[in-house]
């Protein structure tokens, strides 16, 4: 499998604040790949620097083969890039950005197939102005691949977008990747890069505190069984003391989460089940729970807003 890009000890300052600190991680030919993290962590910083729109203050990278820096030219012509923020002028129509960006690229794509491909077929003679935030990013998307690129960037792609809008755009950049295209890609929703991702690079403070598969890095929770289920009132203090043996309490509001202890040899349902019948607790909505990337990724970076 042929690496696409390279990372080595890449790291960037600005001022006092150190934004990337020696980060390294490789992408391979035909994956895709994600970078987390809290708001701040360094995400864009580094896919800038991938990019050749931010210069590193150390490190090795190579992105197809060559220096992002060194040869910024040669990379437009072989990478898409959809940036965190975008814009277009408000007039300027679906057909007429395609067709001006087309320009740009000696050998680019046909636009035409790409705006049936993307879903914008009927939406051509729309000024960027009236889209909405969906088709945008769809049509982003298709200035992205005017170079028929071996690798896209996609920067934070789904933000602001609602639940229908942000589904449709995975399944398209599962079918981007089914054409044999590298993705790389920033994302502060845990479960875009579990959907998405054949790799995760966890960043936190600006370095690396987890790489590996979505799945892989779910396991090294070690299996956390979780009961769920919800009060229309307080719940008494005699329920916690019960469950002290099995797990421990997190309340949510009216929706209260049971912990399990690893290594109990006690199903964690039957328990919590059987504490709530025994202390004649009325409860609703009860579920198991398993752990998500977003478990893994709040255990690893903490639960505090960071601006």
């Amino acid at each position: 499998m042929n690496t696409i890009v390279q990372v080595e000890g890449l790291r960037k300052t600005y001022g006092a604040t150190v934004a990337v600190d020696e980060v390294s991680f490789e992408v391979q030919e035909g994956e895709i790949f994600g970078i987390v993290g809290p708001n701040g962590a360094g995400k864009t910083t580094t896919i800038e620097c991938l990019e050749g729109l931010r210069k590193p203050d150390q490190g090795t990278l190579r992105v197809l083969g060559v220096d992002p820096q060194r040869h910024g030219q040669l990379l437009r012509t072989r990478t898409g890039m959809q940036l965190q923020q975008s814009n277009l002028p408000e007039r300027m129509k679906v057909w007429e950005a395609l067709d001006l960006y087309c320009s740009f690229y000696p050998k680019a794509a046909d636009w035409h197939e790409l705006l049936v491909q993307l879903g914008l077929e009927e939406k051509r003679n729309t000024p960027f102005s009236k889209l909405s935030g969906g088709q945008k990013q769809r049509l982003f998307i298709a200035l992205a691949l005017l170079p028929d690129p071996q690798l896209l960037f996609l920067d934070e792609l789904t933000t602001g977008l609602d639940p229908q809008a942000r589904h449709a755009i995975w399944d398209l950049v599962r079918s981007v990747r089914s054409k044999g295209k590298t993705i790389l890609l920033t994302t502060h929703f845990m479960e875009e890069a579990e959907r998405l991702c054949d790799r995760v690079a966890i960043l936190d403070h600006g370095r690396i505190v987890a790489l590996d598969t979505p799945a892989a890095l779910v396991r090294s929770l070690g299996g956390e069984d979780r009961i769920a289920f919800s009060l229309d009132g307080t719940l008494p203090p005699v329920f916690e003391k019960a469950l002290s043996g099995v797990g421990w309490l997190e309340v949510q509001g009216e929706r209260i989460v049971v912990h399990g202890n690893h290594g109990n040899s006690v199903p964690l349902i039957s328990e919590v089940v059987n504490q709530l019948a025994e202390s004649g607790i009325k409860f609703h909505d009860l579920r198991t729970e398993q752990p998500t990337l977003e478990d893994v990724f709040l255990n690893l970076t903490g639960r505090e807003i960071r601006e």
